[in-house]
């Protein structure tokens, strides 16, 4: 298996997502092709990857910054991000992955890779931490304003990716609304509430934000705009409890004895609630697998993305859902020539 990584992408490029891919690729035994400027990616490539046939570097000359628009990948044609997608339609890597401009990389994967006959949008899919182990939320941000028929996309995409990679029978769905009862919520919500019910899917009806920790749910259903509002604010609750402990912690000299004590429970926590611990996200619904990470991502991520990378191509998580839309239609094709 080859994985496409977009080495000039991200806030700590290209030093850590170097060194994030090569410890992905050994950890678990895939292929990388690094893509970017040979130059600098040589100078922080490990020494043991010099020679190796297992990292690889694919030239770019041009970079798309973490501030342009995303119509860059039109004009930046040599663009490392724009080249990763490149490799993957082309047939030279299985996958992608870009920790850089995510509205550049879900562009150029658009472009690229084309969507899946019968998915309008492509949505990007987080995994949450929850109290049944993961909780996946689709849409995080690649769809804001949402119709009915994205939704139920989102459901069967979701479904599929909980299937396939978190290994979940029969998995829970949930639609994101302001209550439980299927009359809450907007009227988007109301109708895709109703037309879920009538879907093979496990839909068990409405949740709510607290139910994106509190495991009721394995997929979690809702707009781009509510979906990344919730993880921006889940991310920051994380930090803001882990700035608080070590402040009440370090304020209390006494603390430090059974502080030492505590320090494995501690260390299990704070994995997870870490977004590198996931690495990155899959833009589901194209006709190829594109993680997108986090800006912020150092080498721990990144190695975890090229592993969520590995999942989902190991899962046939693309042909899944092309399998499943396509049956969908014939049945609807069908019952519409009775």
């Amino acid at each position: 298996m080859i994985i496409a990584v977009d080495a000039m992408g991200g806030d700590y490029a290209p030093a850590e997502i170097v060194k994030g891919a090569a410890q992905g690729s050994k950890l678990h035994k895939v292929n990388v092709i690094l893509v970017g400027d040979e130059t600098k990616i040589r100078a922080h490539l490990p020494s043991e990857f010099a020679r190796s046939s297992s990292v690889t570097i694919q030239h770019a000359a041009d970079v798309i910054g973490m501030d342009e628009h995303a119509a860059a990948v039109r004009t930046k044609k040599d663009a490392s991000v724009v080249v990763a997608a490149s490799l993957v339609k082309e047939g030279r890597a299985d996958a992608m992955v870009s920790v850089g401009n995510t509205a550049a990389a879900m562009a150029v994967a658009t472009l690229r890779l084309g969507r899946i006959q019968g998915i309008d949008r492509p949505a990007i899919a987080t995994v949450m931490p929850s109290a049944s182990g993961a909780t996946i939320m689709l849409d995080a941000g690649a769809v804001v304003d949402c119709t009915v028929a994205n939704l139920k996309q989102f459901a069967v995409m979701g479904s599929i990716y909980a299937e396939k990679v978190l290994s979940i029978s029969h998995p829970r769905i949930g639609l994101l609304s302001v209550g439980e009862e299927k009359s809450k919520g907007s009227d988007l919500i109301k109708t895709a509430h109703e037309e879920l019910v009538a879907m093979p899917l496990n839909f068990i009806g409405n949740v709510e934000g607290r139910d994106l920790f509190s495991g009721a749910a394995d997929v979690i259903v809702t707009d781009g705009f509510a979906g990344n509002v919730a993880l921006k604010t889940a991310e920051g609750l994380a930090e803001h409890i882990e700035r608080l402990f070590k402040d009440e912690v370090y304020s209390h000299p006494l603390a430090k004895v059974p502080l030492a004590l505590l320090l494995p429970f501690l260390s299990r926590f704070k994995s997870r609630l870490d977004y590198s611990e996931y690495g990155g996200a899959p833009l589901l619904g194209l006709n190829g697998m594109c993680i997108i990470g986090h800006g912020r991502s150092k080498a721990r991520a990144v190695a975890n993305a090229v592993r969520a990378a590995k999942e989902a191509v190991d899962g046939g998580v693309v042909g899944a859902i092309r399998s499943s839309l396509t049956a969908a239609n014939a049945t609807a094709t069908a019952s519409a020539d009775r």
